[in-house]
């Protein structure tokens, strides 16, 4: 995997050099969706576990969350999946996030210049941009999000990514692959957000290089993962479960497991998307200043 990552980073720098010597004239957007989708790509791969132990916590049968930790959803996914089982879900995962990011990128991007050009938003409009930039790669990508979800779960016996979309427009229709739509704009939307204005504010007052720029993302990525959990775990109960509507998912919630159970699977969601969020935007602005375009 690591080789994977050093090839894919080399293939991509000589690529941005060749296109920078040659003076191939591309799109900022097209350019900041490019960066955004190799960061993607790179979290996605590294992180992907992480999700599975999330999925698997937050869908355990009640009166199971008591004795059922991370390590032991680990634990028990490699002694029955093998270690690849961690894996399980990185095609569709994949599939969402690598244009998924690159689609919020290059939308960050155009909003970004489209309303404030070289100036630097202030923390409102940090949060604006960050949520409108999440709403349109979330409400595209949802169909795939629906079908991650159900990958990762181990209740469903899908194949593949086409197999697993066909058997659901014709077991429950189209609308089942935008199932969990308010309950993920409710959770991704705030995410990104808060996450984008914690990260741009704390940035400011730091020095402008890499490491710098992975500490703020690490603190905004714990604050804006802890403030927008149980969205998160509304979000899965509703994929997972078509029949459920957002309110029918928070009372099931509510009367099967409590208030906690709103917190399930909090532990690995917050590492994951706290590294992933790290790693993709420091990854992004590195690839953007090579390139010679202001993140």
């Amino acid at each position: 995997m690591l080789l994977l990552l050093q090839t894919g980073a080399s293939w991509f720098w000589s690529g941005s050099s060749l296109m920078q010597s040659q003076d191939l004239e591309a799109h900022p957007a097209v350019k900041a969706f490019v960066c955004g989708s190799f960061s993607g790509t790179c979290s996605t791969l590294l992180f992907q576990p992480l999700d599975l132990v999330k999925t698997r916590l937050q869908t355990l049968q009640s009166g199971m969350s008591t004795r059922v930790g991370m390590m032991s959803v680990i634990l028990g996914v490699v002694r029955k999946e093998r270690l690849l089982g961690l894996w399980k879900g990185v095609s569709p995962s994949c599939i969402r996030t690598i244009p998924g990011v690159g689609i919020y990128f290059s939308s960050y991007h155009s909003l970004k210049q489209h309303f404030f050009q070289d100036n630097r938003p202030g923390a409102a409009q940090a949060v604006m941009l960050g949520g409108g930039a999440r709403t349109i790669a979330g409400v595209v990508m949802l169909p795939i999000t629906v079908i991650k979800t159900r990958f990762e779960c181990g209740r469903y016996s899908y194949v593949s990514v086409s197999g697993a979309l066909r058997s659901v427009c014709q077991s429950e229709g189209p609308a089942a692959l935008f199932s969990g739509l308010v309950a993920t704009l409710l959770r991704d939307v705030p995410f990104s957000g808060i996450y984008v204005m914690f990260y741009s504010q704390t940035k400011a007052s730091l020095p402008e290089a890499p490491l710098a720029n992975c500490g703020c993302g690490v603190l905004a990525g714990v604050l804006a993962s802890l403030i927008t959990q149980p969205a998160d775990v509304v979000k899965t109960h509703v994929q997972v479960n078509p029949q459920l509507r957002t309110a029918e998912a928070i009372k099931y919630i509510c009367k099967e497991h409590g208030l906690q159970g709103f917190f399930r699977g909090a532990v690995p969601r917050c590492l994951r998307r706290t590294m992933m969020a790290a790693m993709a935007w420091t990854v992004y602005e590195q690839m953007m200043a090579h390139i010679g375009l202001k993140s």
